[in-house]
């Protein structure tokens, strides 16, 4: 089913109700938007690490952890290095 939506003078776009409940998704998720022949693509961050799970040894200070938890304190990391 095809939803019309309208890009803001911000470059915002608002997602319709009815993927957005279908997304499950909930105010603050991360998503991923990407492009692949000329058609944009927006899914939750979450999937994309349901894809890496077990592929990529996680560090041990990151166990136990949100993605959201972990992206704070890589941030926190990187920037005390700067």
């Amino acid at each position: 089913m095809n939803y019309l939506a309208t890009v803001t003078s911000k470059r915002q776009l608002t997602i319709p109700i009815d993927i957005y409940r279908l997304m499950n998704l909930v105010e603050g998720n991360k998503v991923l938007v990407s492009i692949e022949d000329q058609v944009i693509k927006i899914e939750p961050a979450q999937a994309l690490v349901e894809k890496l799970a077990g592929s990529v040894k996680l560090p041990k200070r990151f166990k136990n952890k949100t993605v959201d938890q972990i992206i704070t304190l890589a941030k926190k990391e990187y920037f005390k290095n700067k």
